[in-house]
């Protein structure tokens, strides 16, 4: 059987292709299973064969499937190597212990070096990681844990549940994790026996394996070694932690960057595959594609891949370039203490703060930027536009009509209209405002600016900061616009409760709190919606709940919601990035082999 798509291959994987497809149709409709061993369809894997027959017999099979590099993967290479890899957009990974990380790109790479109770696979859900299984009782508040047993620390000590207890104690204290609240909801933790643990809730709650107790997005549970932070300040743990996963930290170094290497004592025998990751920090956008251009590094983690390099990395035949819809969301933070954008109250009606001068610029911002010419031009026409938290990869509770519905909904005239009732016509009277940026973020942030110009006649003069100083001013409320975001959002939790709550873990923790009642926005009908959504079972139920809170965020203006980002993985052809092991938004290289 001829097919046009076949000629694109190699002379040797066109001739393996066309067997495969030959065995794959050559069954009896009646009985498609007819002559395949029984051990081709017994787990916990079907061999490719039963797979390829399976899909023929059901009219599923696709040029997609037999694609080299894409659908049902081939064998690994060997294992072994070094994989280099440059983290863009930093100068520096400040801390990997969870109790403290505050970005996707240290996450990312704790995520190779510890283990949580569970992980979220590549369709975001989740798996047991140091939990084989677990039973959840009829109300939803008791879930019993069953451990690994015979997993060990990278210093050799064994993993019980009293490193889950550990864990949890240290977690739940706000002066030793930010997460903190990310576990409020647990009223205890039980050790039933050295590998049974019983966790109690006051309520039942819908992300609590997701956003709770997953290793990369939670944080929260991320388990610790209790004996290694006895010996080791939190400073060290931060710089080397000590953890069960795949890979262990032999070198930490600020501004140089960190090596893993491979853990021999990890649960899994047959991970992870590479021998060595190096990782390299590079805050600069010129240099991250010569390095990955040149063969110096073999693929890219960290911040997001900055949208003008993808089209070029696209080009290059050497290189693979993989798009999927990011979990985050991206914002210009709007300062409600800013005496001329000044809202310290939002618990009224929409109609009464729409009467507000300090509103009317808030909203005069948000519904001046056009977000298409955004996209275009800063991100080159890479992302959706974004009018609230919940991304497009939560599918379930994204809400596809809020574009249409948004207060925030781009209409210059009226944004110009809204600034002059503030007494501010054609931007007249208004000052220049400082837009806090990262040094990665500069250009994009420029397009912001030159927008904000155009539509409203009002200067912005970027602020760039390495991104530690920028954090610290953001949460101390010291600025007046920031151009910041959300990543690693695989639940609603993570877009409403880390951020859009008066106690989210972002919202202006480090502000005089005699002077600001709360950081960048507070709202009553919000903070309820929010906190009841986490504990309703019923999935209709609470999407509709996380799509009003989301609606209220967007009408008040928490911020002006700017796009959610695409998440690209890019690397070289030699590195072999399994399917399950693409999660969007982190790196995990357990799987990861090299040609």
């Amino acid at each position: 059987m001829k097919i046009k798509w076949l000629e694109s291959f190699q002379k040797d994987q066109q001739q393996k292709v066309s067997a495969e497809l030959s065995d794959a149709y050559d069954f009896d409709p009646r009985d498609p299973l007819f002559g395949l061993p029984r051990n081709d369809l017994e787990g916990p894997v079907m061999s490719r064969r039963a797979v390829l027959r399976l899909l023929a017999a059901t009219g599923a099979l696709t040029a997609w499937h037999m694609l080299p590099g894409t659908g049902i993967r081939p064998a690994a290479a060997a294992s072994g190597g070094t994989l280099t890899a440059g983290w863009a957009g930093v100068g520096e990974i400040v801390t990997l212990d969870p109790a403290q990380i505050n970005q996707v790109l240290q996450f990312q790479i704790a995520s190779n070096v510890l283990s949580g109770l569970t992980h979220i696979d590549s369709d975001l859900v989740a798996r047991g990681d140091l939990a084989e299984s677990w039973q959840v009782s009829a109300d939803g508040t008791q879930y019993n844990f069953n451990l690994r047993e015979g997993v060990t620390f990278h210093n050799g000590d064994k993993f019980t549940a009293d490193d889950v207890l550990f864990t949890y104690n240290r977690s739940r204290d706000p002066k030793q994790s930010i997460h903190s609240r990310a576990i409020s909801n647990v009223k205890a933790v039980e050790k039933i026996d050295d590998y049974t643990v019983r966790f109690r809730l006051k309520s039942p709650q819908a992300s609590f394996l997701v956003k709770s107790l997953e290793r990369a997005s939670g944080r929260a549970m991320t388990i610790v070694s209790r004996g290694a932070l006895a010996k080791m300040d939190e400073t060290d743990y931060g710089m080397a932690p000590v953890g069960t996963g795949p890979f262990r930290v032999t070198y930490h170094q600020l501004g140089q960057g960190v090596v893993l290497e491979k853990f021999d004592g990890y649960y899994d025998p047959e991970r992870p595959k590479l021998d060595k990751v190096v990782i390299k920090p590079i805050i600069d956008t010129e240099p991250l594609a010569a390095a990955l251009e040149a063969g110096d590094t073999q693929l890219i983690g960290g911040n997001p891949v900055p949208a003008e390099l993808l089209d070029r990395f696209q080009s290059n035949s050497d290189l693979v370039v993989d798009i999927v819809p990011g979990p985050g969301f991206q914002s210009l933070w709007i300062n409600p203490w800013h005496p001329h954008m000044r809202v310290p109250d939002f618990d009224k009606p929409l109609g009464d703060l729409m009467k507000e001068k300090g509103f009317k610029v808030r909203l005069a911002i948000a519904k001046a930027l056009d977000r298409k010419r955004y996209i275009k031009q800063a991100q080159f026409d890479r992302g959706l536009e974004a009018f609230g938290t919940i991304n497009p990869a939560m599918g379930f509770f994204f809400d596809t009509g809020i574009n249409e519905t948004s207060n925030q909904a781009f209409d210059p005239e009226a944004a110009r209209r809204l600034m002059a009732e503030a007494g501010y016509p054609d931007g007249k009277g208004f000052p220049a405002l400082k837009l806090l940026t990262t040094p990665a973020n500069r250009r994009e942030s420029q397009v912001v600016a030159n927008i904000l110009k155009k539509n409203l006649n009002i200067k912005i003069e970027l602020d760039t900061k390495d991104f530690p100083v920028l954090i610290e001013d953001f949460d101390a409320m010291r600025w007046d616009l920031v151009r910041i975001g959300s990543g690693g959002d695989y639940d609603p939790d993570d877009g409403l409760v880390d951020w859009m709550q008066t106690a989210s873990k972002f919202n202006g923790s480090k502000r005089d709190k005699s002077k600001q009642a709360f950081g960048f926005f507070s709202e009553k009908e919000v903070d309820q919606l929010v906190s009841e959504q986490r504990v309703v079972t019923d999935p209709e139920a609470r999407r509709k709940m996380v799509r009003k809170a989301n609606q209220i965020t967007s009408d008040k203006v928490t911020c002006a919601f700017l796009f959610h980002p695409v998440d690209a993985l890019v690397h070289h052809k030699r590195v072999n990035f399994p399917d399950v092991s693409r999660i969007p938004g982190l790196v995990d290289l357990d799987r990861v082999t090299l040609s």
